[in-house]
């Protein structure tokens, strides 16, 4: 017999979602079968498949030792380096200022170093977070960058800012504006522009259209003009839709790709004045809640931003 006893990140699961990643040997049609004759328990009483679990429950499992025979809690996030660029942080958030060339999650690569792993070491090394005391959850990333981007990537330190942070996010109430620098002056220098993209998941590059055609999603980018300097200039982009590569794409549409954008843009000659990535970041961050976020009600309305930009260094330094 086992029992586990739940802590405030478990709270708040189905009692076979929390099962489920607790006793991962253990396979569906057994746990529904014990759950049914009465060989897991909650609080020593009958339960039920869906029944939500509250913190101080505890959960008593009669069921064969084969199924708990799991290996240590999984470290591989202490091979990672537990540098990370702090833009803000708080007893349930981190806001993390992303380095271009770091991936946040691990790749087919299966390199250690990720995004995530350096958050998860940070927090371990603070005494925030330790996996052989956690049940069902580890510090997670609710929103993803891609690898040569750059900017604020959130992360949340427990399961009810996971849970909420997740809501806010696909109800789009997080303001978020980038800077990119690319070739040539936009004009005119502000502007809101539509197009239609299509992904190719084989190429893992999108197509742009003038006109809406089947399978093209709408895209409406708006730009504006900060600085312009020999053949660049330096732009502050805001969303009014998120695709995947919107802006290096939409910019590139419009005939000012970004300064070392290797997919959309002019990259060898780029590269050649010192652009190794795409001149883009994600750099200021608004939490714009339009219904109450509970435990994270205390960031309605706050803005956060990172420093300059390494692409922003190279722009002042044209002369």
């Amino acid at each position: 017999m086992k029992q586990f006893t739940i802590g405030i990140n478990d709270a708040g699961q189905r009692l076979d979602k929390f099962l489920s990643k607790s006793v991962k040997k253990l396979p569906p049609n057994l746990l529904y079968k014990y759950i049914r004759t009465k060989r897991i328990k909650i609080n020593g009483k009958r339960c039920d498949i869906r029944q939500k679990l509250t913190e101080g429950d505890v959960i008593s499992l009669y069921i064969n030792d084969e199924f708990f025979e799991e290996s240590a809690s999984p470290k591989d996030f202490l091979l990672a380096p537990s540098a990370v660029d702090v833009v803000y942080e708080d007893e349930n958030i981190l806001l993390i200022n992303k380095q271009p060339g770091l991936v946040v999650h691990e790749d087919e690569g299966g390199k250690p170093d990720t995004l995530i792993h350096r958050v998860q070491r940070y927090l371990y090394e603070k005494g925030e977070y330790d996996p052989d005391h956690e049940h069902s959850f580890a510090p997670a990333l609710c929103n993803r960058i891609d690898r040569n981007t750059g900017g604020i990537v959130i992360a949340a330190k427990n399961a009810e800012s996971l849970r909420i942070l997740n809501e806010k996010i696909k109800h789009r109430e997080l303001e978020k504006r980038y800077l990119c620098l690319v070739h040539g002056k936009p004009s005119p220098p502000h502007a809101i522009v539509t197009a239609y993209l299509m992904k190719d998941q084989k190429q893992n590059r999108v197509y742009l259209s003038p006109v809406s055609k089947p399978g093209y999603k709408t895209i409406v980018t708006e730009y504006q003009v900060l600085a312009s300097k020999k053949e660049f200039s330096l732009c502050e982009v805001n969303l009014h839709t998120g695709r995947t590569h919107q802006i290096r794409a939409h910019m590139a549409y419009l005939g000012h790709p970004l300064a070392g954008d290797g997919k959309y843009g002019k990259n060898a000659k780029d590269r050649q004045m010192g652009f190794p990535y795409q001149a883009l970041t994600s750099y200021q961050l608004t939490f714009r809640f339009q219904e109450d976020a509970g435990l994270l009600q205390y960031l309605n309305n706050k803005t956060f931003e990172t420093r300059s930009t390494w692409f922003q260094t190279l722009f002042e330094q044209m002369t």
